[in-house]
């Protein structure tokens, strides 16, 4: 028998062979003959964090890199999204489509994808020790009026180990307090450190004057 496939692709998953039983139906013994994947245009699944889902639009174009190609970007373009936020992940699923008519990307192949987004999102790198991890949530501790323990909830991104993003509750001109103690409350009065001034050079020895003899 022939058997026409909906499209084109390369068969990437074949179980049956030469002199297999083929069952009838698609009941729930039934196993599909071949898995036939379409490789070009490649479709890349992303899901986008909820605070860059408005950004997130059909049109916009992306960068693909993968671990087998160092160096290397492949270009796609947004064309669709769910439309909706995942409850479990709080993310947006977007479906990026990349030109592979080389071949050279696999379908299945895990990537890092970098959309270019047509406004900046201001967001702002913290240690980790800066972080308050208490019942009302996660907070940080800035020094407002000179001298006054100002506690804020703030809102995560990126986690990059020792550092985190911060996507708001955080404004430019705040001081954060690094390390604060557990026992920090509202509008402590804290003095803040001066930094250390640079030692200053060693003057240079001198050289005795030497004489004839």
């Amino acid at each position: 028998k022939r058997v026409v496939a909906p499209f084109a692709g390369v068969i990437t998953r074949r179980n049956v062979d030469v002199g297999d039983l083929i069952e009838a139906g698609g009941g729930p013994g039934g196993r599909p003959l071949f898995q036939l994947s379409q490789t070009d245009p490649l479709r890349v699944y992303v899901n986008v964090p909820q605070q860059y889902s408005q950004a997130a639009k059909p049109g916009l174009t992306a960068d693909l890199t993968l671990a087998e190609f160092s160096g290397r970007r492949f270009q796609g373009k947004l064309v669709r999204t769910a439309n909706a936020i995942d409850l479990a992940s709080r993310t947006l699923l977007v479906e990026v489509d990349v030109d592979n008519s080389s071949g050279e990307l696999l379908p299945g192949a895990y990537t890092e994808v970098h959309l270019k987004l047509p406004a900046e999102v201001s967001t702002y790198i913290l240690p980790v020790s800066a972080l308050i991890f208490r019942s009302q949530g996660l907070q940080i501790a800035t020094v407002q009026d000179g001298n006054k323990i100002n506690l804020s909830s703030v809102t995560l991104g990126r986690d990059f180990g020792g550092e985190v993003e911060v996507v708001s509750g955080l404004n430019e001109q705040d001081q954060v307090v690094t390390n604060p103690p557990d026992s920090v409350v509202q509008g402590e009065k804290v003095r803040i450190a001066q930094p250390l001034a640079p030692s200053s050079p060693a003057p240079p020895a001198e050289k005795p004057a030497g004489g004839s003899r």
